[in-house]
């Protein structure tokens, strides 16, 4: 990935606040068919590693060897930011479309699991994650399901982790622009409906004295 100085992200709370609201990562992987990407909802664990689970009758965990490096990329907020954001376009007119983004880059060794041990952890982990964001004490629990049904579904996965080598962020927000063509890119922003993007901008701002 091309990464200007300006545009890379060291700060690590933001590289974890970008893959922990993108979850949906696409692993990508050279194989003997050739490249290969899945689209796969991972969870950063305490140590560091990925972790997620494929279904069985995706053939990225035969095609993939154990040990193999992948890239896995999760991708934040994104937009179309046109020269009429610009206030210092009516000045010279020296000024072009662009796209705002932020996007994470994770390099790593893949490792597949097939026990249900394994299988279990990667789909408790995964869901405690997200149903207590979705239904806080409400939270679907794997005890709720019938045994033999979640069994079932079990028999029907495989887990995996990643060992994380490297990572590489990029922010690309609009930091190589003047103040005042950042703000007006904001507002233009905002303006379009893309307040995320918008507020990851605002958090750039200089803070009051």
């Amino acid at each position: 990935m091309y990464v200007p100085p300006h545009f890379l992200e060291i700060n690590t709370d933001e590289i974890k606040a970008i893959t922990q609201a993108a979850p949906l990562a696409c692993i990508v992987a050279q194989t003997d068919e050739g490249l290969i990407a899945n689209h796969i909802p991972l969870l950063s664990a305490p140590d560091g590693r990925l972790i997620g689970h494929v279904a069985a009758a995706n053939d990225m965990h035969r095609l993939i060897a154990t040990g193999q490096e992948v890239l896995t990329i999760f991708r934040g907020h994104d937009a179309y930011v046109s020269p009429n954001y610009y206030p210092s376009k009516a000045e010279h007119h020296r000024h072009v479309p662009t796209w705002n983004y932020q996007v994470v880059h994770v390099y790593g060794a893949i490792s597949f699991q097939y026990d249900d041990h394994a299988k279990r952890a990667a789909v408790a982990l995964l869901t405690r994650d997200h149903e207590r964001r979705v239904n806080g004490p409400n939270a679907w629990k794997m005890a709720d399901a019938p045994t033999d049904y979640m069994q079932q579904m079990l028999d029907g996965i495989v887990a995996f982790d990643i060992n994380v080598r490297k990572i590489l962020a990029k922010s690309k927000l609009s930091q190589n622009r003047d103040p005042q063509d950042f703000r007006g890119a904001i507002s233009g922003l905002q303006g379009a409906g893309h307040d995320a993007l918008a507020a990851e901008m605002e958090n750039r701002l200089p803070k009051p004295a």
